[in-house]
């Protein structure tokens, strides 16, 4: 299986500081970062490690359970996946990731909506970013149908 690879780039300080993160991989994109943008409300066109593990997050998830409707017997899978990954201040000092909210909304025919729900719970467990997050509280919200 491939490595695949990123880089970031800063200069300053972390409040007067600023990078920018480069998918060397792909080499499709090159996103400035910022801390205080970070910890804003309002990101303002600069990314964060937060949004960038809510969009590894939910392409991974969005794989691995169409991979498993497919074992489930369902076709013609439909997936609309979101992530929402939330930064709070650690108990121990800093800054940590509280929780991570994964959200799918789909179907696939042969598949119940209940049993939809229960591959997606299974999919949750499995897929590899969050095997990587088994730290962080992930909660699961599924609307079938």
């Amino acid at each position: 299986m491939p490595t695949r690879s990123a880089r970031t780039t800063w200069t300053g300080g972390l409040q007067d500081g600023k990078g920018t993160v480069e998918l060397v991989s792909s080499g499709i994109a090159t996103y400035e970062v910022s801390f205080p943008r970070r910890a804003a409300d309002e990101a303002g066109g600069v990314t964060s490690p937060e949004e960038l593990i809510a969009a590894a997050h939910s392409a991974c998830f969005a794989m691995q359970f169409s991979a498993m409707l497919g074992d489930a017997g369902g076709t013609g899978q439909s997936l609309d996946v979101g992530a929402q990954v939330t930064l709070g201040p650690d108990p121990a000092g800093g800054f940590r990731i509280t929780g991570i909210k994964l959200t799918v909304r789909g179907s696939a025919d042969g598949v119940t909506p209940e049993r939809f729900a229960e591959v997606a719970a299974q999919a949750k467990s499995t897929c590899p970013v969050s095997k990587a997050l088994t730290g962080t509280d992930i909660s699961l919200e599924v609307v079938a149908g």
